[in-house]
């Protein structure tokens, strides 16, 4: 990789935004006065979106990166940031000649979204870098319930099995009432309900509760809803053996153990 236009006198270069949604959307920006195309994707000019800090340790975890002037750009909304629709989003950033545009261009930065804090027009966001996943436990550790997540790869079930499609009558609240849902609404206790349109389009909702017709959310939806709105409705599974066997005959993917003696076995009186 060449990187003599980084010695020039006079500089040309400009660092590139690329934001993507767990959603889809995929947005970028250039720290210049005029739109950059990259490898057929544009960048919309954003001349005062610059980081103002970006930390990285010797361990290449992303500390952090606070920016600064984002909010300026409409198509970064507060709407969207407070209903959650930038949590976990992609974000890469990197330096370009922009008189080279088709140049290599130097990485800077390529993590996840964390947590983000809100601080008038800017925010600052945690990062969680490449390295990341060697956070993880190496073994799990037992457990009674599941350890997969449901239709996840170790659960081996197909969701589009467990999925239906509804229309809202009514909200109040947390409470979601669902057009010819009936009985069946206890089924997508644990699951979750994803808007297909509206203002909430592409927010995906936690269920904890379901009957009669009417689901539970774990958090009240962030904008209005209105009678009509299409959703798409997903099953959940308490994790419990029993549930598993009986109720979706998956009982060889179960990632638990059930029969496992805990620690209170060891406090037990004889004969209890």
């Amino acid at each position: 990789m060449s990187l003599d236009w980084l010695d020039r006198e006079v500089t040309t270069s400009a660092y590139l935004w690329r934001l993507e949604r767990a959603d889809g959307v995929a947005l970028g920006f250039a720290s210049h006065d005029r739109d950059l195309v990259i490898d057929g994707f544009r960048y919309r000019a954003a001349p005062g979106m610059v980081p103002s800090s970006i930390a990285l340790s010797d361990s290449l975890d992303i500390d952090n990166v606070e920016i600064a002037g984002v909010m300026a750009s409409a198509a970064i909304a507060e709407a969207d940031l407070d209903a959650g629709r930038w949590d976990g989003a992609l974000l890469y950033i990197a330096l370009v000649d922009w008189q080279q545009p088709e140049a290599e261009p130097l990485p800077l930065i390529c993590g996840e979204f964390g947590e983000i804090v809100r601080s008038g027009d800017s925010f600052t966001v945690e990062m969680l870098g490449a390295t990341s996943f060697l956070d993880e436990p190496i073994a799990p550790l037992t457990s009674p319930t599941c350890r997969a997540e449901f239709g996840d790869r170790q659960c081996k079930l197909s969701l589009h099995r467990y999925q239906r499609e509804g229309r809202i009558l009514a909200v109040d609240g947390d409470a979601v009432t669902i057009e010819a849902l009936g009985d069946a609404a206890s089924d997508f206790a644990f699951g979750s309900l994803r808007f297909l349109n509206g203002p909430n389009c592409g927010l995906s909702y936690a269920i904890v509760d379901g009957e009669a017709g009417v689901v539970r959310l774990a958090d009240r939806p962030a904008q209005s809803v209105d009678p009509g709105t299409n959703i798409l409705l997903t099953e959940g599974c308490n994790k419990n053996f029993a549930t598993c066997r009986d109720r979706f005959g998956n009982s060889i993917n179960f990632r638990g153990e059930p029969y496992l003696p805990g620690n209170d076995l060891l406090t037990r009186y004889p004969g209890a």
